[in-house]
């Protein structure tokens, strides 16, 4: 029992001693050398707000308090550095774990990382220290109209401080992303190959899954596999299911020397009354979306790829409503002040869709019901206005003559009425020939002075 009593003392003072030891080792002098290190490997200015060292529950570093760069674009609350304590008597020093807890990263950090990023990959030497794992937790990524969740990650390395695995989800669980230096399907061996080339395996699921975007369309199921190798991110697959519908795509993204991105999708089924909705209120038109489209973009920063983006997209809407826009009183009426309000319900809807940057045009349109039928085309501006005219024919009338509208206003309150010339020209054969056939041909007369102008470069009717 004495023997017993001796142990548990002697413990106990152990204890005590590894509590009160960090306390009484100075700490603080070494600061001004680590952040003079940490800046010369960042590239930017370096803060570190405070430094000690514990024993328990193991021997571990505590860096407190990290800042990067001149506007510290990016933050860290606490690491935590847990040495292999075999190593300590070895010649190669390792560290088992890190540990980052609460950083803070902005948009204007990207060029600071992935400098960083640069000169680890450039870097053939044997590592001074082998670190063997990473664990990040509540990492909170700041960047302009995004609202984006916390995220918790894990990066396993190798002798060579490369990932050999590594795996990154949000805090609520809705979006997992696991990185592997093994394609889970089989592929063509490519022998030895260099580390810088070494490619990684993406694969990510999301379920209930909000984009953290401007307009948050909501995802209720993404599966997507990708390959990055160097500078190049390669997304061999993605689908995912969200409002009614399918939404296939591919796509390569490439920053060797500027950022480029270009890719494939398709659209089937979509239902666009509430993804609309949320990008402009109310929504100006529903029914379920089909289509094959490319995109493809170029720009300097990767936050200007949305700004340059080019998008082909022939497309087909089945079975919905045009609000806002009433063509078949647009037509009948010959309204001179225009016709703003009303629906138009349709069949079928088709057209390309063409965007440049901000600017959206919509060509060979074409709108048929049991109605109407009507084609023409329309652009939009990044100040959201209308441009354009639709030749809408009323298949109920007595004559089939297409009515050629003017489209103006704005998307939120757009507007239609006839062009001048078919204005005109309405006017005129009326008043020759009467109404009906009169109208008829004066309406068409109008519409081939329209024509000509266009021929010509006409500006607006």
């Amino acid at each position: 029992m004495r023997n017993l009593y001796r142990f548990l003392i002697a413990a106990l003072l152990v204890l005590l001693l590894l509590f009160i030891l960090p306390f009484l080792i100075p700490t603080k002098s070494y600061i001004p050398k680590l952040e003079q290190l940490l800046a010369e490997t960042a590239g930017a200015p370096a803060q570190i707000g405070g430094l000690n060292i514990a024993f328990l529950p193991s021997p571990r570093l505590r860096v407190e308090k990290v800042s990067l760069g001149e506007h510290q674009e990016v933050t860290v609350k606490e690491i935590a550095i847990v040495p292999a304590l075999f190593s300590l008597f070895s010649d190669t020093k390792e560290i088992s774990q890190v540990v980052v807890t609460g950083p803070v990263v902005s948009k204007e950090a990207l060029n600071l990382l992935a400098g960083l990023a640069g000169k680890q990959g450039e870097s053939t030497n044997k590592p001074a220290v082998i670190v063997r794992k990473i664990f990040v937790n509540d990492l909170a990524l700041v960047w302009p109209d995004m609202n984006l969740p916390l995220f918790n990650a894990s990066v396993v390395l190798d002798r060579q401080n490369h990932p050999e695995s590594g795996a990154l989800n949000t805090t609520d669980g809705a979006l997992e992303i696991d990185l592997e230096t093994q394609a889970r399907s089989p592929e063509k061996s490519a022998g030895q190959i260099e580390p810088a080339k070494q490619p990684y395996y993406l694969y990510i699921n999301a379920t209930h899954w909000s984009l953290p975007l401007k307009t948050p369309f909501l995802l209720d199921d993404l599966k997507a596999e990708a390959t990055l190798t160097g500078s190049a991110l390669n997304i061999k697959s993605l689908e995912a299911k969200l409002y009614e519908g399918t939404l296939n795509a591919n796509a390569v993204i490439d920053w060797s020397k500027a950022w480029h991105a270009e890719g494939k999708f398709k659209a089937e089924h979509l239902s666009l009354r509430q993804p609309l909705a949320l990008i402009s209120q109310p929504a100006r038109l529903s029914g379920h979306l089909f289509g094959n489209g490319s995109f493809n973009s170029t720009a300097k920063t990767p936050d200007q790829l949305l700004d340059h983006l080019r998008v082909n997209f022939p497309f087909r809407v089945e079975g919905g409503v045009l609000y806002g826009l009433d063509l078949i009183k647009a037509a009948s009426l010959l309204l001179k002040q225009g016709q703003r309000g009303g629906q138009t319900q349709f069949d079928d809807l088709s057209g390309v869709l063409a965007v440049d940057g901000h600017h959206y045009q919509l060509d060979s349109l074409k709108v048929s019901s049991g109605l109407i039928a009507a084609d023409g085309k329309v652009s939009l501006s990044p100040k959201s206005e209308l441009d354009g005219v639709l030749n809408v024919a009323i298949k109920n009338s007595l004559s089939l003559t297409a009515i050629p509208l003017q489209v103006s206003g704005t998307l939120a309150q757009p507007v239609v009425l006839p062009t001048k010339a078919a204005l005109a020209g309405a006017v005129a054969g009326t008043a020759v020939l009467g109404p009906g056939v009169g109208t008829s041909l004066g309406i068409k007369a109008g519409s081939a002075v329209d024509k000509i102008k266009g021929l010509f470069g006409g500006g607006k009717k």
